[in-house]
């Protein structure tokens, strides 16, 4: 019985240790992922040319819908791919989506670049925390902010030809709340994703589902960034 105990306890404790391991490595992931993208704006940002190139032709566009194509290729086939290669096309997301948005060193100052990241990691952080350690079940919630982005997409499309200004910044404000409540959320959904992926232990599959949380959680920053900039940031 004293054995059958001990035993127990060694699983228990090896099991929250490979959950540790695979939180972490959401986090370091995603970190990597926003440091190669910040550090790909600012190269891309520091040449006029290139950045006015970029806005000035038919190639911004494409290089958004590359991105688009790349994210869900990479969500639905990640299954058959190596862990590698997932890795890799993740890296490729984050440099990709640092040239599109070098385009932010021209419309704003750096100082408001600067305090918007700032004042989003400590949003991020703060809600990411908020929906490790509730206890309450987020899935609900997930559900109403499914609906309730879609709806952002379709009225920021919309608001790109109707060029509204009361509409824009109402928008941007519900990105805000979108988005500060998502990061919640897909932490909590995460979290129990990878609680029950630990009785596999560490291997290249579980991995892949850690890496797929790292893009969750590295899109909630992105776009949580980008509408806290629009909103009270400073233009050139």
């Amino acid at each position: 019985m004293e054995y059958n105990n001990y035993y127990d306890k060694g699983q228990a404790l090896a099991q929250s240790s490979v959950f540790a391991v695979l939180m972490r490595n959401v986090y370091i992931w995603m970190t990597c992922g926003l440091a190669m993208t910040a550090l790909t704006a600012m190269i891309v940002g520091r040449n006029e040319n290139w950045v006015y190139t970029l806005a000035t032709s038919g190639m911004y566009w494409g290089l958004l819908i590359a991105e688009v194509v790349l994210v869900i290729f990479l969500s639905a086939r990640i299954n058959k791919m190596s862990f590698a290669t997932a890795g890799l096309m993740f890296a490729a997301y984050a440099i990709l989506n640092g040239v599109t948005m070098s385009i932010i060193m021209l419309a704003y100052t750096a100082e408001s670049i600067a305090q918007a990241f700032f004042v989003t990691a400590g949003t991020f952080g703060a809600m990411s925390l908020v929906g490790f350690f509730v206890k309450k079940d987020l899935s609900a919630m997930g559900r109403t902010l499914m609906m309730a982005l879609i709806g952002l997409i379709i009225a920021t499309l919309v608001n790109i030809f109707w060029q509204n200004s009361f509409m824009a910044s109402i928008l941007n404000y519900a990105g805000v709340i979108i988005f500060v409540a998502l990061t919640a959320y897909d932490t909590q959904k995460i979290k129990v994703m990878l609680q029950q992926a630990q009785y596999a232990g560490i291997s290249d599959q579980t991995n892949k589902l850690a890496l797929m949380g790292s893009l969750t959680l590295y899109l909630d920053f992105i776009n949580l960034f980008l509408y806290i900039l629009r909103l009270f940031g400073n233009r050139k």
